[in-house]
């Protein structure tokens, strides 16, 4: 009983730790469809009715992030939960909104949350 308890204490403190940006960018197939939590300074931010996509600078790296429950502005410092996608598409979104280069077939967080300071 001891050892269950121990092991899902572990694996949930493994699940929230919080990943870096170069770490995910360093090895992106490690991190592929994985869910991570990153925090960082929204550097970028792109919005069209409650969907959009921010870039987050965490010092180590930065990463577009992809959602579809608003973005934060920019300069917010921001801790993001969400999977890892490689090659995201965004349907027919992509051709209403003028994305930055590389946004539509890069690397990015897909959110699931995210919480936002000034």
């Amino acid at each position: 009983m001891l050892l269950t308890i121990l092991s899902v204490t572990a694996l949930a403190s493994t699940a929230c730790a919080l990943t870096t940006v170069n770490q995910v960018i360093a090895d992106p197939s490690r991190y592929k469809d994985r869910e991570v939590r990153v925090s960082g300074a929204v550097v970028d931010s792109y919005s069209l009715s409650n969907r959009g996509a921010y870039r987050i600078d965490d010092g180590t790296g930065q990463l577009w992030v992809v959602s579809d429950k608003g973005v934060p502005r920019r300069s917010a410092r921001v801790t993001v939960t969400g999977t890892i996608r490689d090659g995201f598409n965004f349907g027919a979104l992509g051709g209403q909104i003028n994305w930055p280069p590389g946004i539509g077939s890069g690397l990015v967080l897909l959110e699931s949350s995210h919480k936002a300071k000034n």
